[in-house]
């Protein structure tokens, strides 16, 4: 029998870390042997189970990621671009591996992690959910199959606490858009429209962002042609979706070389 994988949740307060946790200490083939979160937060130096509600874990909350992430075999890290970088330093250290669902990284960030993975396993997706990648296949299908006479629109919604836009999803679903196309996202997307704009650039990729309330997550891809429109759509309700997809994503890892991987490769996509 394979031993349990020791697993890290980085980000343990917040609601993908609580959810993680929460799925990960249920499961036979995982063991949670750290949490971490930022200096001085309320939760450091406390049982993990006990400062989310409930009994204790034997896991105390840590701010140190050099400590605990040096004992685990994996990273699950749902948190800020800032803190994914070094935590892929760490990983890589480690020999770990690191699936990151962190969002709103710059070109800068993205060199940094893909050279932490000439050393160890990272899976990075913007969104971890299956009906999601399947979304982002379909895209590049139909943008591939419709010519630029369709405009293509993103419109994505998420919760009022959500900090970046476009989100990391509607990016995967451009970059899709743009593959399908045979363009380049960076010089095609068009993330913002306000005032007196002119008309629409012909061949553009377009992204319109909704924060409100508490919207898990909805994804609509819009392809708009004179006398007709084709809407592709994928609608969150529930945040488990992406802590199982993590899940699925960190048991795949763990026979793999090292290396940049995504969610299509979790799922036998690519």
């Amino acid at each position: 029998m394979t031993d349990s994988l020791k697993v890290v949740v980085t980000g343990a307060s917040g609601r993908m870390g609580q959810t993680l946790i929460n799925l990960i200490t249920k499961s036979e083939k995982l063991e949670l042997v750290g949490a971490l979160e930022r200096v001085n937060h309320e939760w450091v130096g406390r049982d993990i189970g006990v400062a989310m509600g409930g009994s204790e874990l034997g896991v105390v909350v840590s701010e140190d990621p050099i400590e605990v992430i040096a004992n685990a075999e994996a990273v699950i890290d749902f948190t800020t671009p800032t803190a994914t970088v070094e935590f892929s330093k760490f990983a890589a250290q480690a020999r770990a591996i690191h699936v990151i669902g962190t969002t709103g990284m710059s070109e800068e960030d993205l060199e940094k992690i893909k050279a932490a993975s000439f050393h160890s396993v990272i899976i990075k997706a913007g969104n971890m959910s299956l009906g999601v990648n399947l979304l982002v296949a379909l895209t590049k299908k139909v943008a591939m199959a419709l010519d630029d006479e369709f405009d293509i629109e993103i419109i994505e919604a998420h919760h009022k606490h959500k900090v970046d836009a476009p989100s990391g999803t509607a990016l995967m679903l451009g970059e899709a858009a743009a593959e399908g196309r045979g363009i380049s996202l960076s010089e095609s997307a068009d993330r913002g429209r306000d005032g007196i704009i002119g008309a629409r650039n012909k061949g553009s990729i377009g992204f319109a962002s909704i924060r409100g309330g508490d919207v898990v997550g909805k994804h609509d891809v819009l392809f708009a042609s004179n006398g007709e429109q084709l809407v592709l759509s994928h609608n969150a309700t529930d945040r488990n979706i992406f802590a199982r997809g993590a899940i699925k994503a960190v048991l795949w890892g763990r026979d793999k070389q090292p290396g940049q991987y995504d969610m299509m490769d979790v799922l036998g996509l690519n």
